[in-house]
């Protein structure tokens, strides 16, 4: 799977990493959903380090495709909000 995480560039990430990451992104979406910036932002920091520990990165001339799109680090609890779905930042 191919992830980009905004102004960073494309990782991608083997598919035995998601059940990991979902744990991380339900993290962002339990803070984001009570409100706790301290937790959202500890949160977002652990799911993007989580993607980048676990991912390689892709050369940035790279045109492929992303499977999903992550925020940036200093993405605000609003504009996460904005981006999440039913399923998270990551779904599954």
């Amino acid at each position: 799977m191919i992830v980009r995480i905004l102004g960073e560039g494309q990782l991608e990430v083997a598919d035995d990493q998601l059940d990991k990451l979902n744990e991380l992104d339900g993290a962002v979406e339990a803070a984001v959903e009570t409100g706790d910036e301290a937790a959202f932002e500890a949160a977002l920091a652990a799911l993007l380090d989580g993607v980048r520990r676990s991912g390689s990165p892709l050369p940035e001339d790279s045109l492929d495709d992303s499977d999903l799109i992550l925020p940036p680090a200093d993405a605000t609890i609003d504009e996460v909000r904005e981006l999440l779905e039913d399923d998270g930042l990551i779904p599954g």
